[in-house]
């Protein structure tokens, strides 16, 4: 399929309901196969370089070495977007390509302060998405997701977490699970007291308006600060050129007495901030295949997987158009050698979904961002009279 089916056929979902699945049986999440990432083996977390590029204004180049670590003293629970090409309304439980790649761009390098743990799930597909376009639904059990991410999660509570401090991470469909995961599985439970942040990308986190928590999630504030815990990030990313529509899908919810949250892992207290992005270097960048970016104007390969472009890109929480989002400011030179813009639009052909924003990008944007809160998050959990 190629990107512009997919993009259209999200826009289209949104107005189409598909006919029910069959019930499918539980997963068994003492299977190591059922993981796409764990401890202790090689995975699409373990064994993919993370060094980085490092790409200057002035086009020069600096390869930066980055080593996991070895006893990691928190966990990362892992839940990914959208992106199974699979044929059914609901994913199989074989990873592809697909769920290798976004692993490896919004999560393995959380095993530089995490142990690592991301379940495959059996998702809503790229495929049901699809055939809504064409308006020919295929079943789709939306229950299914949720019961194989619950399920996990009980696993790794029960078999591997013994206590230790954690944070979940989680973009787009990922996102909105984890989201119910934590109303359902965590807020009132000993669980609580372990959660260093939940990090919901791309997802909207609807708050009663001027507060820090309620409505999605009753017990559970919003991050205001690095060091402060049991508390959501959460975010949707849009250019600063290009604000929310109206109408938009992201940053607002039906209910006028509430609005979503934004918090910038790169500021949480507010304000305009240069954030740390890391992309993929080749194709792939978001969610979708796509071309690879010229990093240089001289179009110079990119020998790591990833690469970083110090100071191209800032951010900070906006309300715009009636909408809270993250507002991304591009610090772009068109006379320096370095590419002025990674993308990350939603587009099919021409045309640009403005509705989504940076989707494609919501965690790229951030990931470094993201990663040095946990040493910092664990480090206000062990100080404090738990």
């Amino acid at each position: 399929m190629t990107t512009a089916h997919v993009i259209a056929a999200v826009l289209a979902a949104a107005t189409q309901t598909a006919p029910a699945a069959p019930a499918a049986a539980p997963n068994d999440y003492a299977l190591e196969q059922n993981w796409l990432c764990r401890p202790g083996r090689r995975d699409a977390c373990s064994t993919p370089s993370l060094d980085v590029t490092e790409v200057a204004p002035d086009g020069t180049r600096t390869v930066r070495t980055v080593t996991r670590a070895k006893a990691a003293e928190a966990d990362c629970f892992y839940v990914y977007p959208t992106l199974s090409y699979d044929p059914g309304g609901n994913s199989d439980m074989i990873a592809n390509d697909e769920e290798r790649r976004v692993v490896e761009a919004q999560f393995a390098r959380f095993g530089t302060v995490c142990q690592t743990f991301a379940p495959i799930y059996r998702q809503s597909t790229l495929s049901w998405l699809r055939s809504n376009m064409i308006g020919n639904p295929i079943p789709m059990d939306p229950e299914l997701r949720y019961n194989d991410v619950r399920d996990a999660w009980r696993h790794y509570m029960a078999a591997d977490n013994k206590g230790r401090p954690f944070v979940l991470v989680g973009h787009s469909q990922g996102s909105g699970l984890l989201k119910r995961l934590i109303a359902e599985e965590i807020e009132g439970k000993p669980a609580a007291t372990q959660m260093l942040s939940a990090m919901l990308a791309g997802t909207n986190v609807a708050v009663p308006k001027g507060k820090d928590r309620g409505a999605d999630l009753k017990q559970t504030p919003v991050c205001r600060k690095a060091a402060q815990t049991n508390c959501v990030i959460a975010w949707t990313s849009f250019r600063e050129t290009s604000p929310p529509p109206a109408n938009g899908r992201y940053g607002r919810v039906p209910d006028t007495a509430q609005e979503t949250i934004c918090a910038n892992p790169a500021a949480l207290g507010g304000g305009m901030a240069t954030v740390n992005a890391r992309f993929p270097s080749g194709a792939g960048i978001g969610d979708l295949v796509t071309d690879s970016p010229r990093w240089t104007k001289d179009n110079a390969p990119v020998t790591t997987p990833s690469v970083a472009v110090p100071g191209l890109y800032a951010a900070q929480c906006v309300t715009v158009n009636g909408a809270n989002v993250l507002s991304v400011r591009i610090n772009a030179d068109p006379a320096d050698p370095r590419i002025d813009d990674v993308g990350g639009d939603v587009r099919f052909g021409a045309f640009v979904a403005q509705d989504w924003g940076l989707h494609l990008i919501d965690v790229s944007l951030v990931m470094q961002d993201m990663v040095d809160l946990v040493p910092v998050q664990l480090a206000a959990w062990k100080a404090r009279d738990r």
